[in-house]
């Protein structure tokens, strides 16, 4: 198999700082938003994986100026609502974020966009924003509800649209679609997700409405035809990245690390909860707000790991940390339980799968379920050699759980990592201290 392979020794313990880059849902975010709005932006600790680094491409095949500075900020001249006609295809690379929420910008503007990806990308579903976009007006092409996508944009018009899955990515892709359109576009959520891009909208000046309904739907309204104004913002670190610290400390009692600047958002925040009810020890110190987002610093203590389960509209908001806390399940006391999590089958790959066939290697048995996985607890697991699945989290999620394997561990395909997080292997190397040889 082609790609770069990653060796894992164990560890006796995690100890020391780690920083992180910028949230990385937050740079997409926020890299589209400054490209339509008036005036410049200016963003710190912007992300530096690729998948942003995808959605900062796009946006200069949109006309849209940018520039990364000295100090690895970026400076973007928002271009207004209204865009520039693209002279190639949009190229999202492995992003997905990229596509759906960028759609629903484009499906706003009086041309025709083309958006492709790689081959991971192409696989993925994207139905769910073609269906309200087309109920909005604009027209889409795809190969069976997936990439590439051919989006002539026009004037959209508002809608009230019901989603029947819960998606942070889709949301956002109606929310933004309905600053281009006529009238009040109203979204509703079965379960709430993530409300980056709410904050973001009114961080740029936007005006819209939220409120909680019935059976734990949740609802936004945006007005259409609002202008937007550029911002400057120091970007917090990526609480999905610190996943992964955070669940390697929980592997050793006596483990010691401080994340500083990291994102608290209270959609984001359940993975805190969750660990510390499973004996991880996490104070917060320094908090702030930063243009409507929490941050804070996390003083982070290893204690007795014991086992939970995971359901319903927790599996929803932990969606991305799964893979991770999956892998370091055979540690617990008791194992780990994931329900209600199909999602994870259309990810960049099938995590479901990625993480069942991987523990598998390691001598772990557990019970694979089209909705999630049942790994008991209390297992010694063994070195082995692995496959990321040209996946970032599931190269990522498998580092860790190597730390408190018997025996050396080999990632293959271990520069997926990138898509997200470029320095995370030299990260762990820093703070992973090794068993005496």
């Amino acid at each position: 198999m082609k790609g770069e392979s990653q060796t894992i020794t164990p560890a006796r313990t995690v100890r020391g700082v780690v920083q992180l880059p910028g949230d990385k849902s937050i740079s997409h975010r926020y890299a589209m938003l400054a490209s339509i709005a008036e005036g410049p932006s200016r963003l710190e600790n912007y992300s530096t994986g690729a998948d942003c680094a995808s959605t900062l491409a796009c946006m200069g095949t949109l006309g849209v100026k940018w520039e990364r500075k000295d100090d690895g900020s970026i400076e973007l001249q928002g271009h207004g609502l209204r865009l520039a006609a693209p002279a190639e295809p949009l190229d999202c690379g492995n992003s997905g974020s990229t596509m759906r929420m960028l759609s629903g910008i484009v499906a706003g503007q009086k041309f025709t966009s083309e958006m492709i990806g790689d081959e991971s990308l192409s696989r993925r579903p994207m139905q769910r924003v073609i269906t309200p976009l087309s109920e909005m007006g604009a027209q889409i092409e795809s190969l069976e509800g997936k990439p590439p996508l051919r989006i002539t944009g026009t004037a959209l018009k508002a809608i009230d649209y019901k989603m029947p899955i819960a998606s942070a990515q889709v949301k956002s892709c109606v929310l933004f679609a309905g600053l281009y359109a006529d009238g009040v576009t109203r979204v509703e959520e079965p379960l709430r997700t993530r409300d980056h891009t709410e904050v973001a909208l009114r961080a740029f000046g936007a005006q819209l409405e939220q409120k909680s309904i019935a059976s734990g739907a949740h609802e936004v309204r945006i007005h259409g035809g609002q202008r937007l104004r550029g911002i400057e913002s120091r970007i917090p670190g990526d609480l999905s990245s610190a996943a992964f610290f955070l669940c390697a400390a929980a592997l050793f009692p006596d483990s010691h690390l401080t994340l500083p600047n990291l994102l608290m958002n209270p959609t984001r925040a359940r993975l805190l909860d969750l660990l510390m009810q499973m004996g991880l020890r996490i104070s917060v110190t320094q908090l702030d707000q930063i243009h409507g987002e929490l941050v804070g610093s996390l003083e982070v203590e290893g204690g007795q790991l014991k086992g939970i389960t995971i359901a319903g509209a927790d599996s929803a908001a932990l969606i991305d940390e799964l893979p991770v806390l999956a892998a370091i399940a055979p540690y617990t006391e008791q194992g780990i339980e994931i329900r209600d999590a199909t999602e994870l089958r259309v990810k960049e790959s099938d995590r479901i799968a990625a993480v069942a066939e991987n523990l598998r290697r390691m001598g772990a048995q557990l019970d694979e379920r089209e909705d999630g996985l049942r790994i008991p607890g209390g297992l010694t697991l063994h070195g082995a050699e692995l496959d990321s699945f040209s996946d970032h989290r599931i190269a990522m999620a498998f580092a860790v759980a190597a730390l408190r394997a018997q025996g050396e561990t080999f990632i293959r395909g271990a520069e997926s990592a990138a898509i997200s997080y470029p320095a995370f292997f030299q990260t762990l190397g820093q703070v992973a201290q090794e068993l005496p040889r």
